[in-house]
């Protein structure tokens, strides 16, 4: 068969995540012909275990109808993308995405933990921190007894704790449940500074960070100091809550952090009684927010007994048994999340200058 008709036939077939071709794109890395058998290495951007069969099989069937027989090896690789405010990058971390809300109870660090989970059961490499210095919830929500430190390096570095398919670090490791930290907002931003750059993070295609709520000093000066990747927003359907996302947007934008999206959590309930769905918070409020910013709703959740009980026992809801469908949804986002980062200009090359630290 010529080149020419190949790549046509190639470029026809579009990932039905991504809406892209693999062949224009450069994810087919490599082809070549075996005894009448097409052979195609393909690298994706974005993670895609569990979906990984199904888009085989989709795309030797667009090949089989051209008269193709072909074999496919599919792997990950995660494109570093470009920080628009010039700050150097963590040498170890591709991307860094800020889950954020413009007010508390919103189910932000809920999110921020389902998202990491979904993440890894995709396939990435990925790590959490939490980033609340008053009030750290991730080390309850990953199930972590109490008194678990973290391990020193060299005296002077932390090592993340693995939990559940990802590593994450918290100011929750550091102190106990009854010792409240009663700081000024400058040694709150220099305690998080020293756990982001001085944790031994391990070659992370993502790290999520669980950002306090609202827009003040430690928020402000986070998204300043911090070479994030993008900014994901997460809120309920009340006005009052969309009143406070609108401003976490608003912040964002000022210091030049692209927002990937809005995730609407609590959007309905469905009645385990009858099933009947009711959005008992306002229903549209997300979509008109995203509508109004140019941005997208990424996700909408509803209220649900299996992510309460997973979040108790400090389980992972992907390997949770109550709710394969909320489970589905979340994976839904982290692909969502994903392509959008990739699909953003990219750093070809992951060098990054060293962090020293003094």
């Amino acid at each position: 068969m010529q080149d020419e008709r190949l790549d046509q036939i190639l470029s026809a077939w579009i990932d039905p995540y991504w809406q892209r071709d693999w062949w224009t794109t450069g994810c087919i890395e490599r082809r070549h012909w075996e005894k009448g058998e097409l052979l195609l290495d393909v690298a994706l951007p974005y993670p895609f275990a569990t979906r990984a069969e199904a888009l085989a099989t989709s795309f030797q069937e667009h090949l089989a109808a051209a008269g193709i027989t072909s074999r496919l090896r599919l792997r990950l690789q995660v494109p570093r993308r470009k920080v628009e405010s010039g700050l150097a990058g963590l040498q170890s971390v591709k991307n860094i995405v800020a889950v954020a809300s413009g007010k508390g109870g919103v189910g932000k660090s809920t999110t921020a933990v389902n998202l990491a989970f979904a993440l890894a059961a995709e396939g990435a490499r990925v790590g959490l921190l939490d980033a609340d210095i008053y009030g750290p919830s991730l080390p309850t929500l990953l199930g972590v007894k109490p008194g678990t430190r973290p391990e020193v390096a060299d005296e002077k570095f932390f090592r993340p704790l693995p939990r559940q398919g990802v590593e994450f670090m918290s100011m929750g490791l550091l102190v106990t449940e009854q010792t409240p930290v009663v700081w000024r907002g400058p040694m709150a931003t220099g305690a998080l500074m020293q756990m982001l750059t001085q944790t031994l993070w391990s070659d992370l295609d993502y790290l999520i960070v669980d950002m306090p709520p609202g827009t003040g000093d430690i928020a402000l000066t986070l998204a300043q100091k911090v070479p994030i990747s993008a900014a994901l927003i997460v809120t309920t359907p009340q006005d009052l809550a969309l009143l406070d996302a609108i401003k976490a947007v608003e912040m964002f934008r000022k210091v030049a952090i692209p927002v990937l999206g809005v995730v609407e959590n609590m959007a309905t309930h469905v009645c385990t009684q009858c099933g009947h769905e009711e959005a008992i918070f306002g229903a549209g409020g997300a979509q008109r927010l995203a509508q109004d910013y140019a941005i997208e709703c990424l996700a909408s959740l509803p209220l649900s007994a299996a992510l309460r009980q997973s979040a108790d026992a400090g389980s992972n809801l992907q390997r949770h048994a109550g709710d394969a469908d909320l489970a589905g949804r979340y994976r839904h986002l982290a692909r969502r999340v994903a392509i959008a980062l990739a699909s953003a200009e990219v750093i070809a090359a992951n060098r990054i200058p060293n962090i020293v630290f003094s």
